[in-house]
């Protein structure tokens, strides 16, 4: 049946915006004015009543899996006021799978009771009994109480990992967990069944709906590590096949050995793909985060001369790495937010591709974060793809000079200068680290302030409005090779679009975050719509 849409404010790509356009089949079949609309045949025709339609949105990185299981969990990212209101809300949730005590969300820069991490003694106020685990937003470091410590069997003496940290106090392990230190928690806890898999991403997937998201490039297989990849594909493929995945999703492929990395490129392609859900790049996890002061810095940090923070993989891991995901024409995305950790990695990109060269690679950095001058040259010489969060200025603006220092505060967060060195950048939040609220997300994006106002931060890399739309729909179609399928309102690509209450072209700057979502359509189908819309 084909589907008329007119009387609306159409943004299909350019300026000036459109009035209407048709969908037939899953895909845009014409895209006009309100007077061309009359003259197109169609079976239904629907009256969007001024409202502004663009493509569907596209969080280019994410954790879809690790969000919708972190539904299922104590919410503390809307209880981090005070460690005494994170302990509260730990109090009030049921243990889960294994007896565990689950949250995830604190952060301790909003403590307004203290200014330090909890810890095992924190928790124990929560139970003695059951063992308790809490994630900090970032998902970098984690605390869990005594009988968690007692279960896993961690001691004074217990090694340090390679590419994490055991906190210790006083001779004794604190219950802090960073980076990598943090996989034997996770390997405590039993894992979850292929069903629950489904309705932790099904109820992830409606999350996303609701903010507008058809799309996303999405690391999951490190959410569960005793889970191999395969079970988490078949867990996408088999929920494709009944309707309810939602959401495009292309996998960030987590792999951290070059066996485990082999044996996926050897995999029948059945197993990697389906109409929604397909394997895309490799994904490394380089270092940590600016806020557990773990990402990889090439100095110490200026709040804490004592660490520069954590390397995941050695300069040798990551040649091996990039270099069999390159030779096998796979993209490589990295996860890098400190200057360290991406001198390590454009290091290695640069041999890749010196010894197997290839023009359209799309190798890309996540995040990218902390940056020197010499390094944004790099990467714009290298032709990468920058997966950005806008949306992560809301709390970094408030630290980043703190911890890294004036010199390096003054180059970071560069994303507008490397779109003009001529790389390509998309946008997302790294859910569940931000909810995926993409219209606050092109808030910060425009203004490069704080959701309440505060700043700015580096305002010479603000965004306009059409640059910011364009980072969370086009570009995040770009760097997954699918600019000509999705990502657009034109004739022939998929009929995937967002409508929303108001016009961001015509709204005050400070108002964006504001808008409401009405509606989200995936090839045509709706699979949001707001109520009372």
């Amino acid at each position: 049946m084909k589907t008329v849409y007119y009387n609306a404010k159409v943004y299909a790509g350019q300026l000036p915006l459109q009035q209407a356009f048709s969908v037939e089949d899953g895909v845009f079949v014409e895209v006009g004015s309100n007077e061309d609309a009359c003259g197109w045949a169609a079976q239904q025709r629907v009256d969007l009543g001024g409202s502004f339609v663009c493509a569907g949105f596209n969080d280019s990185h994410m954790h879809l899996l690790n969000l919708g299981q972190t539904l299922c969990i104590a919410p503390l990212a809307q209880h981090t006021a005070s460690l005494q209101q994170l302990l509260e809300c730990l109090r009030r949730t049921p243990p889960g799978r294994g007896g565990w005590i689950l949250g995830r969300g604190w952060n301790q820069d909003l403590f307004a009771d203290t200014d330090r991490m909890p810890d095992r003694w924190d928790l124990d106020k929560v139970s003695q009994q059951y063992p308790v685990c809490a994630v900090r937003a970032c998902g970098h470091a984690l605390a869990v109480n005594s009988k968690a410590l007692e279960l896993l069997g961690v001691t004074a003496d217990t090694p340090q990992p390679e590419g994490g940290h055991i906190g210790m106090r006083d001779g004794r392990p604190d219950g802090l967990f960073f980076d990598n230190a943090m996989n034997a928690v996770y390997a405590a806890i039993p894992m979850p069944d292929k069903n629950e898999l489904k309705a932790m991403l099904r109820s992830a997937c409606t999350v996303l709906n609701s903010f507008g998201i058809t799309a996303c490039g999405s690391d999951d297989y490190c959410v569960f590590l005793g889970l191999p990849w395969q079970k988490i594909n078949e867990a996408f493929l088999e929920l494709e096949a009944e309707g309810g995945l939602t959401v495009r999703v292309r996998e960030q492929v987590n792999l951290t050995t070059v066996d485990a990395l082999q044996s996926y490129i050897d995999a029948p392609d059945a197993l990697k793909r389906g109409r929604l859900f397909c394997g895309g790049p490799l994904k490394l996890l380089g270092d940590g985060a600016l806020g557990a002061r773990t990402a990889l810095l090439s100095r110490p940090y200026a709040d804490d001369p004592e660490t520069k923070g954590l390397g995941v993989f050695t300069q040798e891991q990551f040649d091996a790495l990039i270099s069999l995901a390159h030779t096998h024409g796979m993209q490589v995305a990295v996860h890098c937010i400190g200057d360290g950790c991406l001198d390590l990695v454009l290091n290695s990109m640069e041999k890749a591709l010196a010894a197997h060269p290839r023009a359209d690679h799309r190798h890309g950095i996540v995040h990218c974060q902390i940056t020197r001058p010499d390094q944004l040259q790099r990467m714009a010489a290298l032709g990468l793809h920058i997966y950005a969060q806008s949306i992560f200025l809301d709390y970094d603006l408030h630290i980043v000079e703190q911890r890294v220092g004036s010199e390096l505060a003054a180059s970071s967060y560069s994303w507008k200068t490397l779109a003009r060195l001529g790389c390509t950048v998309s946008n997302g939040s790294d859910c569940p680290v931000e909810a995926p609220d993409v219209m606050a997300g092109i808030q910060c994006a425009v203004t490069r302030r704080d959701r309440r106002g505060a700043g700015p931060y580096l305002e010479k890399e603000a965004f306009s409005v059409q640059q910011a739309l364009d980072s969370f729909t086009s570009a995040g179609a770009y760097a997954c090779f699918a600019e000509e399928k999705h990502g657009c309102i034109r004739p022939g690509m998929a009929a995937d679009f967002t409508v929303l209450g108001k016009d961001p072209f015509a709204v005050p700057v400070e108002e964006l975050q504001h808008i409401p979502v009405l509606a989200t359509y995936l090839e045509g189908r709706q699979v949001f719509a707001a109520k009372n819309a």
